[in-house]
C-alpha cells in the first residue's frame, strides 16, 4: 500500500518478488475460482487491513534494524581479532560441511530415488532404461564422493593443526570431473524423461511422490535434488578462490591449490551453460508449484524473464484488482493471488502467447502508470506501482517480443529457398516439394524419420516433408480440381479455417535450426562421423558463435533439430588415424566417450582441428579464413551431398 491510498504493487523482477509473494498472496487473497471483480467496500476493508499490517511490519523492522546494527558492530570487532589461519580453517571446514550435505543428497538420488525406481522397473512396470537415462552416472559420482573425497576431507580436518592444506586433496578431484561432464550432457534428456514418465506411468509417479514426502527430501522435488551435481563444481571453484586469497604467497600448499583451481575452473566454465539452464529450471519448478502444477511450465524451451504484482483495471467499473504476472520467453501467465500459506499461491486466469502480442503505454486520468498488453487470447489494461515500474515492464515485454519474433523469422529462413507458397496462394498453386534427402526429421514436429514407424510424406499444399502424424489431415486443393489431398496440420488450419489441432511436441534443447547456426558459426561443414561401433555416417557439423565450446551434429544443413551435441571442453584430440580409421580422420575422447570424425581431405581436417584444439581448452576459437573446402550451408535448391541413409537417422 503506498501513501497515496493506491494498492501496493511490486513489479520488480527477480528474487525480491518471490520473497514478497507470500505477503501479497495473503493480503490480496481470493478463493480459487472466485469472482474477478470486488466491490469498493471490500477493497477499502482490505486496504485498511493492509495499512495496519504494514505499520506493524515497519515497527518490527525498525526494532530489528537496531538489533542488527548492534550485532554488526560485535561481528566487526570479532573479525578484527580473527587471524588468517582461522579464516583458512573456516574455509576448509565449510568445504567439509558442504561436502557432507552434498553426499547426503547424492545418497538420496542414488540409493533412494534411483534404487526404488529400478526395483519397480525390474518388475516390468516401466523400462529400466528410463531409470538409467534419468540418473545417468549418479552412482559413480556418489561412490567417488562418499568413499574417497569426503573421507579424505574428514581425515584432513582431524589433522588440520599439523597439516593445514587442501590443495593436495582437491588435486584428487580433478581426474573425476569428467563424470560431471557426462552428467551435465545428459541433464536435459533426464528432465524430459522424468516429465514424460511421470505423466505416463502412475506407479512411476507414485514412487517419486512417496519419496518426496519423506523428511530427508526437505519438501523439495526430485528435479531440485538433481540440480545439485550441476551446481557443485562451481561451488568448489568459489571456495578455492577464497582459500587462495587467504593463503600466503610462500605457503607450500599454494602450487597444488592453484593447479586444482585452474582445472576446476575450466570444468566450471564448461558447466556455465548448464548452470544457467539449471537455475532457470529451478525457477520454472518454483513457478510450477506456485500455480498449482497445472501449467506446462517445466520445459527446456521455456525461459523465465520477469515476475511481479500488478493491478488489473476493470472494464465495467472503477475498481483495480490485484494480479500477478509471470513473463516467459514465449508466453505470459496472468494470475490471481490465492489465499494460501503453503503450496499453490496463484490461480492462472489466462495464458497469453507472445505470437502477435503488442504492448502500448496508455493514459488514464484516474489511474497513473498504466499500459496495455494485447494478445490473441486476451487484452489486459494494467497499472504498475510507479513510472519506473511501468517502464521496466514495457521494456521487458518489448525486448522479449522482439527476440521471440527474431527466432520465429530465423526458423522461417531455414526454408527460405523452398519457394514457399504464400497464404493467399495456398491450395491455388502447386508447391515445390522439398526433397527427401534434404531433411532427416519432420519439419513440423521435429521427430526423426525412420524406415518403419516414421516415414516421409509430403504436404500437397506447402511441399514440406512431414511424418504421418503431421500429415493425417485432408483438404480440398484448388490447383488439383478441388480434390481432397493430404496436407500438414498448419495448412489444414489455413485451408479449412479449423484451428483445432493436436498438440505438438514442445521444443527441446537440441531444437535449434541448423540454418540458424550455420549463418553465424565459427566453423561448419560436412564430416563423416562414427561413435563406438556404429557405422560411419555423414553429418552436418556446426560450432556456433554463441556456443563456441559446443559441436552440434545435424543430419542435414536444413534440419530444425540437432541429432546430438558434444561439449568440447576437456576432450582429448587425437589426429593420428588408427589402422581401421578412414583417411583424414581424427578422434575426440573423454573417459569412455570416443567420437571419430573424417574430413574430405587433410586440409579440411586441419582447419577443423585448429578450431577444436582451442575449444577443448575452454578458450573461444576464432573462425578460420574462408576456404572452398568449408562451404556455407547449401540451399535447398542446390544438390546436397548424398546422406548415408535416405530414410534419415
Amino acid at each position: 500500500m503506498d501513501g497515496s491510498g493506491g494498492v501496493m504493487v511490486n513489479g520488480d523482477a527477480g528474487g525480491d518478488d518471490s520473497q514478497e509473494t507470500d505477503g501479497h498472496a495473503i493480503t490480496h487473497c481470493m478463493p480459487h475460482k472466485a469472482e474477478d471483480r470486488r466491490g469498493e467496500r471490500e477493497e477499502e476493508e482490505e486496504e485498511e487491513e493492509e495499512e495496519e499490517g504494514d505499520e506493524g511490519v515497519r515497527e518490527r523492522s525498525d526494532e530489528g534494524e537496531q538489533q542488527h546494527d548492534t550485532s554488526r558492530d560485535d561481528s566487526t570487532a570479532m573479525d578484527k581479532k580473527e587471524t588468517n589461519e582461522q579464516k583458512l580453517y573456516k574455509i576448509a571446514n565449510e568445504l567439509l560441511q558442504t561436502e557432507k550435505a552434498y553426499v547426503a543428497r547424492l545418497n538420496l538420488l542414488d540409493q533412494v530415488f534411483c534404487a526404488k525406481l529400478l526395483e519397480e522397473a525390474n518388475k516390468g512396470t516401466f523400462p529400466t532404461d528410463v531409470v538409467k537415462g534419468i540418473f545417468s552416472n549418479i552412482s559413480s559420482i556418489h561412490t567417488f564422493h562418499s568413499q574417497f573425497l569426503l573421507p579424505d576431507l574428514e581425515k584432513r580436518m582431524g589433522q588440520w593443526e599439523s597439516t593445514p592444506r587442501l590443495g593436495d586433496i582437491l588435486q584428487k578431484l580433478t581426474p573425476f570431473l569428467k563424470m560431471y561432464a557426462e552428467y551435465v550432457r545428459n541433464f536435459d534428456k533426464a528432465m524430459d524423461l522424468l516429465k514424460q514418465w511421470t505423466e505416463r506411468s502412475p506407479q512411476f509417479k507414485a514412487i517419486i511422490l512417496e519419496i518426496q514426502g519423506q523428511e530427508a527430501c526437505g519438501n523439495l522435488t526430485l528435479q531440485h535434488h538433481m540440480l545439485e551435481p550441476v551446481q557443485r563444481v562451481p561451488r568448489y571453484e568459489m571456495l578455492l578462490k577464497d582459500y587462495l586469497k587467504k593463503l600466503p604467497e610462500n605457503d607450500p600448499d599454494r602450487p597444488d591449490a592453484q593447479k586444482s583451481l585452474d582445472t576446476i575452473g575450466m570444468a566450471a566454465t564448461h558447466s556455465n551453460s548448464a548452470i544457467r539452464k539449471s537455475e532457470n529450471l529451478k525457477k520454472l519448478l518454483e513457478i510450477y508449484e506456485m500455480v498449482g502444477e497445472e501449467e506446462d511450465i517445466v520445459n527446456a524451451s521455456n525461459e523465465f524473464i520477469k515476475e511481479g504484482h500488478i493491478l488489473k483495471l476493470a472494464a465495467r467499473n472503477t475498481s483495480a484488482m490485484d494480479r500477478y504476472l509471470f513473463l516467459f520467453n514465449n508466453f505470459l501467465l496472468y494470475c490471481v493471488p490465492k489465499f494460501s500459506l503453503v503450496g499453490q499461491k496463484f490461480t492462472v486466469r489466462t495464458r497469453i502467447g507472445l505470437d502477435g502480442m503488442k504492448v502500448v503505454e496508455t493514459t488514464n486520468e484516474d489511474y497513473p502508470h498504466t499500459f496495455q498488453v494485447s494478445g490473441k487470447e486476451r487484452t489486459l489494461e494494467l497499472q504498475a506501482s510507479s513510472e519506473q515500474d511501468k517502464e521496466d515492464w514495457i521494456k521487458a515485454f518489448q525486448e522479449t517480443i522482439a527476440i521471440f519474433h527474431q527466432k520465429y523469422e530465423t526458423f522461417k529462413s531455414a526454408s527460405k529457398d523452398s519457394e514457399e507458397v504464400s497464404t493467399a496462394e495456398l491450395g491455388k498453386r502447386a508447391p515445390r516439394w522439398i526433397r527427401d534427402n534434404e531433411v532427416t526429421m519432420c519439419m513440423k514436429c521435429r521427430e526423426q524419420f525412420n524406415a518403419l514407424t516414421r516415414r516421409r510424406h509430403h504436404c500437397r499444399a506447402c511441399g514440406y516433408v512431414v511424418c504421418w502424424r503431421c500429415s493425417e489431415y485432408k483438404a480440398q486443393l484448388e490447383y488439383d480440381g478441388n480434390k481432397m489431398n493430404k496436407v500438414c496440420k498448419d495448412c489444414y488450419s489455413i485451408l479449412t479455417g479449423n484451428t483445432e489441432e493436436k498438440e505438438g511436441k514442445k521444443k527441446g534443447i537440441l531444437e535449434i535450426e541448423a540454418a540458424q547456426f550455420s549463418g553465424s558459426s565459427i566453423m561448419c561443414g560436412f564430416l563423416q562421423y562414427c561413435e563406438k561401433s556404429k557405422p560411419w555416417q555423414k553429418v552436418w557439423c556446426v560450432i556456433p558463435e554463441k556456443e563456441a565450446l559446443v559441436l552440434y551434429l545435424y543430419g542435414a544443413p536444413q534440419d530444425v533439430k540437432a541429432q546430438s551435441t558434444i561439449p568440447l571442453l576437456g576432450y582429448a584430440v587425437e589426429d593420428n588415424p588408427k589402422g581401421a580409421d578412414a583417411p583424414s580422420s581424427f578422434r575426440l575422447s573423454q573417459s569412455k566417450s570416443v567420437h571419430c570424425f573424417a574430413a574430405e581431405n587433410e586440409e579440411v581436417k586441419q582447419r577443423w582441428l585448429r578450431v577444436i584444439r582451442v575449444a577443448v581448452t575452454g578458450e573461444v576459437p576464432e573462425s578460420p579464413p574462408p576456404h572452398g573446402d568449408t562451404p556455407p550451408p547449401p540451399s535447398i535448391d542446390s544438390a546436397p551431398l548424398d546422406p548415408p541413409n535416405s530414410d534419415g537417422l
